[in-house]
């Protein structure tokens, strides 16, 4: 199987910034698309960003394009999110997953391996 840890949550002010570690273990595979989501409470899993192998990336919504940014060191099995220009809304649990091949899935059921996630929190 595969084992995900994420790493790098925590409390920040609003327009600050965090960065989050994904690290990957156990079973690996020659093609594998990384990604991040994010849950509020009582809010469905949110799609956040994907990268596959080669380096290309896939945004969700709106909203955390061009501050959030996706990337990948296949060397050492890690993704990263880095969260700029943090907002309130922003506020949620981060999961990590991956799913075999170099398809980006949008919906939670595409992944194989989750992580256990890791909180966010932005204050106002």
């Amino acid at each position: 199987q595969v084992q995900l840890v994420e790493s790098g949550g925590g409390l920040v002010q609003a327009g600050g910034s965090l960065r989050l570690s994904c690290a990957a273990s156990g079973r690996t595979f020659s093609s594998y698309v990384m990604g991040w989501f994010r849950q509020g409470p009582g809010s469905e899993r949110e799609f956040v960003a994907a990268i596959r192998k080669s380096g290309s990336s896939t945004y969700g919504a709106d909203s955390v394009k061009g501050r959030f940014t996706i990337s990948r060191d296949n060397a050492k099995n890690t993704v990263y999110l880095q969260m700029n220009s943090l907002k309130p809304e922003d506020t949620a649990v981060y999961y990590c997953a991956v799913r075999p091949g170099s398809i980006v899935g949008v919906v939670p059921k595409q992944y194989d391996y989750w992580g256990q996630g890791t909180q966010v929190t932005v204050s106002s």
